[in-house]
């Protein structure tokens, strides 16, 4: 195999920079809407209006966020699914014309997919059943 130079440890540190702007950019965005919440219901009670248990709780609760967390680790889980066997896929055609070993690179690589597929998975159902037990005491 060829020897990979500086373009390919640049291109490497702008993946990994993305990927952590991406994670920043997301709990920026988290963080804003929950003071948005937070600003609403101080408007509110400043405004004079009152403001009843069931209005405050739709406000400041997590129950739909739970419920978008568990949809977007399902939507991440099954689309990593989806490219593992892309992956080994590619292995295969790229080992018969380039180097044999491709391909126990690249199966391996879809099979560490595989399990972060199944991780988020589980993560989502843990999430929904979170959610689903928060949402029950706030109401039974």
């Amino acid at each position: 195999m060829e020897e990979f130079g500086t373009g390919a440890g640049l291109a490497a540190l702008g993946f990994w920079l993305f990927i952590g702007l991406a994670v920043v950019a997301g709990a920026w965005d988290s963080v804003r809407k929950r003071e948005a919440q937070h600003e609403t219901l101080r408007r509110i009670v400043e405004s004079g209006q009152t403001v009843d248990e069931l209005l405050a709780d739709r406000l400041l609760s997590n129950t739909t966020e739970s419920k978008s967390l568990a949809r977007d680790l399902r939507v991440g889980g099954l689309v990593l699914g989806c490219i593992a066997p892309g992956l080994t896929v590619m292995g295969w055609i790229m080992s018969r014309t380039l180097e044999p070993e491709l391909f126990e690179i690249l199966l391996a690589v879809s099979i560490l997919i595989l399990f972060i597929s199944a991780g988020l998975m589980l993560a989502a159902s843990m999430v929904s059943r979170q959610a689903k037990q928060s949402s029950q005491q706030q109401h039974g």
